[in-house]
């Protein structure tokens, strides 16, 4: 029992490392939107000022800073808690890839509104929600890796009620975020694919044996990145290397067929 408690990949220890690990990003996040939620309520600044104008120079700012303003305490708490559940989700289950897909969700949503959006400020952190939402669920899709599959379930029974937001002509609401968001989770999610994780390689396939042989192809793999000269020239030394094979055989019957006397054998010229 001790070994397998101490043992690398199942140390209650390294599990709960690894847990702490994975919500010290959202935890720190969810806080920093909330300071600024604060420093706002006390200043009373205007959040549209940090927001995505669409197509202004200006606006390009809000790709920082749009998600971490809200225009309201009922706007950020509807987004505090999905948040922080998806991005610790991304960190714990998919640790190698999930900094950089978060980055790819956060700057890809704000710059694809920027670009597409109507020309209002758009701010809140729901475009990255969506993004997140999209991301898990479409893991279970490209990597069909057991655990993916069941994440994506998990995201769909309790955010798909979400999805109706990126339904267009909703009053105050940046479905344009939602949308994109969502779209860009799918590009990610395709563009990480073949990263798997430890746990999604399963080490009992009896298939794997299968695909790592060397597959038979009809054509070379290589055949369409050849120039003409190049399949002519190696046409020709395949040719001559079967020609040569083949007056070797020949060479080798005849060898055969007329033995060389044996020394001693009378010889008569």
């Amino acid at each position: 029992m001790s070994a397998l408690i101490d043992s690398e990949t199942d140390s209650l220890e390294i599990t709960r490392k690894h847990f702490y690990d994975s919500i010290r990003f959202p935890l720190f996040l969810i806080a920093a939107i909330w300071l600024v939620q604060l420093y706002q309520w006390g200043e009373g600044f205007d959040p549209g000022m940090y927001g995505i104008m669409s197509r202004r120079i200006w606006g390009l700012q809000g790709i920082l800073t749009g998600p971490m303003v809200h225009g309201s305490w009922e706007h950020l708490l509807s987004n505090t808690f999905p948040l922080f559940v998806l991005t610790a989700m991304t960190l714990y289950f998919y640790k190698k890839v999930a900094m950089r897909a978060f980055w790819t969700i956060y700057l890809l949503t704000g710059l694809s509104v920027w670009i597409f959006a109507r020309p209002v400020s758009h701010i809140g952190a729901s475009g990255v929600v969506y993004g997140l939402v999209s991301f898990i669920f479409w893991n279970g899709i490209f990597r069909r890796s057991l655990r993916s599959i069941m994440l994506a379930a998990i995201v769909m029974i309790l955010y798909s009620g979400m999805f109706m937001g990126i339904l267009p002509e909703q009053e105050g609401i940046s479905w344009e975020s939602h949308l994109l968001g969502s779209i860009v989770g799918i590009f990610t999610s395709f563009w990480f694919k073949t990263e798997l994780e430890e746990e999604e390689v399963r080490p009992d396939d009896p298939f794997a044996d299968e695909r790592d042989q060397q597959k038979q192809y009809f054509l070379p793999r290589d055949v369409f990145e050849k120039t003409k000269m190049q399949r002519l020239l190696e046409a020709e030394a395949l040719r001559i290397q079967m020609e040569q094979e083949n007056n070797s055989a020949q060479d080798e019957g005849q060898q055969r067929y007329f033995p060389p006397p044996s020394w001693n054998q009378s010889q008569t010229w």
